[in-house]
């Protein structure tokens, strides 16, 4: 019980002062960057892998009321500021995602998403 409260009070105070909301049941790998604070929103049952960095504004979430499950990023995925990652997704590992995309599709390892839907550009190799 006591653990929950001091989750509870210090969650609350770095939404006020941070802008940043982490649910209890997301799964954060190591090594998160965040580049600039605020308005970042992380989903129960959102998970992020190791080595991820999010800009400012970026939501990783639920498609919509009633729609189930939160995505899944792997490791070293980049989120560029005002993006959106929706829904029961796998957003594979080396991933770049562009400024303000709205991604609501699964992303293969190494892609490039841009767009409103977010849409694959590039898939660099090597």
């Amino acid at each position: 019980f006591i653990l929950k409260f001091i989750y509870f009070f210090l969650n609350k105070i770095v939404e006020i002062i941070a802008g940043i909301s982490i649910s209890s049941n997301a799964r954060i790998g190591k090594g998160l960057y965040i580049g600039h604070f605020g308005g970042i929103f992380i989903n129960e049952g959102a998970t992020v892998g190791e080595n991820c960095s999010l800009g400012q504004g970026v939501t990783i979430g639920t498609l919509g009321l009633g729609k189930r499950g939160s995505p899944t990023l792997g490791n070293n995925v980049f989120i560029g500021a005002g993006a959106k990652i929706l829904g029961k997704i796998k957003i594979g590992n080396n991933v770049r995602i562009g400024a303000n995309a709205v991604v609501i599709k699964d992303a293969p390892d190494n892609a490039t998403v841009i767009g409103v839907p977010g849409r694959i550009v590039r898939i660099n190799h090597g």
